[in-house]
């Protein structure tokens, strides 16, 4: 174990990322790299100078100089076209798809035992993307669909009831996006299910502002969120290289689970240090099982638009 992760864009979800993985001392190497060296070189340079503090350097390297990236254990790509107002995260498919394709493919030729973990959008698309181009087993790469969503729906939660975060579990499945699937029966505080403490307009209100939570803060500063899905990155990357076996909302491809084939989705998986470890089976009402597989049935057409393979 050599304590090395590659960040893929040095944007600002990747800036975000990068200062988070310092912060926790979550490895003992940082390679920053976007298709703008100089970008990827100012960023660099902005947390460079608290590494008096940190003490931890981020190395910075221009897109056509690669190697210092070699043998990374978990490359995480952010890189891709910022989702604008209006837009949804849909709409980034075709330009999207040959960014992930070319970081991928450069990731794999130096570290090709490395866990993915990505980040552009659309989400549960570019995962397949990603996986089908870097030739990914299933367990080494997964999305954060699931828990930048969760944790919305938890702090509108905590929100609503006046309790503090640390008391409320939420869980939200399926795709990243429009279409996603909050669950209040397994969305706890202190261990009671949301049904049994908010009425079903109340828990249906937050749901929609939970779907709709990645256009309101575009909507509010005019680019799209990064403090949070950088923590959710964090949670993901100390699960796996802490090996905590932690259950945690991801996207993953489905090969059966929930009578589902080749699609990724939003789903509790275990990430310990072997990647995706488990997929955990949740019992799901009729509702949901056809919401999750109308979240499968529209990647499987987005990636038909690409030409790709399900």
């Amino acid at each position: 174990m050599n304590g090395k992760i590659t960040v893929f864009g040095a944007g600002n979800v990747g800036g975000a990322v990068t200062r988070r993985l310092i912060e926790r001392k979550l490895c003992k190497k940082v390679v920053l790299v976007d298709r703008s060296g100089s970008k990827a070189a100012g960023v660099a340079l902005d947390i460079l100078e608290a590494s008096p503090i940190d003490l931890l350097e981020p190395v910075c390297i221009p897109m056509d100089d690669l190697e210092q990236t070699r043998d990374s254990e978990i490359v995480i790509i952010t890189a891709g076209a910022r989702r604008q107002e209006g837009m949804s995260r849909d709409d980034l498919v075709r330009v999207n798809a040959d960014i992930v394709r070319d970081c991928v493919g450069k990731a794999v030729k130096y570290s090709p035992y490395a866990f993915f973990i990505i980040v552009s959008n659309p989400l549960n698309v570019m995962c397949h993307v990603a996986m089908r181009a870097g030739q990914i087993p299933r367990t080494r790469i997964t999305g954060m669909a699931g828990i930048l969503d969760s944790c919305r729906f938890a702090y509108f939660i905590a929100k609503e009831l006046g309790v503090s975060v640390e008391n409320v579990q939420a869980m939200v499945l399926g795709e990243h996006g429009e279409d996603m699937i909050p669950v209040p029966r397994y969305s706890t505080v202190a261990g009671v299910p949301l049904t049994e403490l908010l009425p079903p307009e109340a828990i249906e209100r937050l749901a929609a502002r939970t779907r709709e939570g990645g256009a309101e803060i575009i909507s509010l500063m005019q680019t799209s969120a990064f403090y949070a899905p950088a923590s959710a990155v964090i949670q993901m990357v100390a699960a796996v290289v802490m090996d905590k076996k932690k259950i945690l909302p991801c996207a993953a491809q489905l090969s059966g689970e929930y009578g589902i084939e080749g699609a990724f989705l939003g789903v509790p998986v275990k990430l310990g240090a072997n990647g995706i470890e488990d997929i955990l089976p949740l019992e799901l009402t009729d509702a949901e099982l056809a919401a999750l597989r109308r979240a499968a049935d529209k990647g499987k057409a987005l990636l038909a638009l690409l030409g790709e393979p399900c």
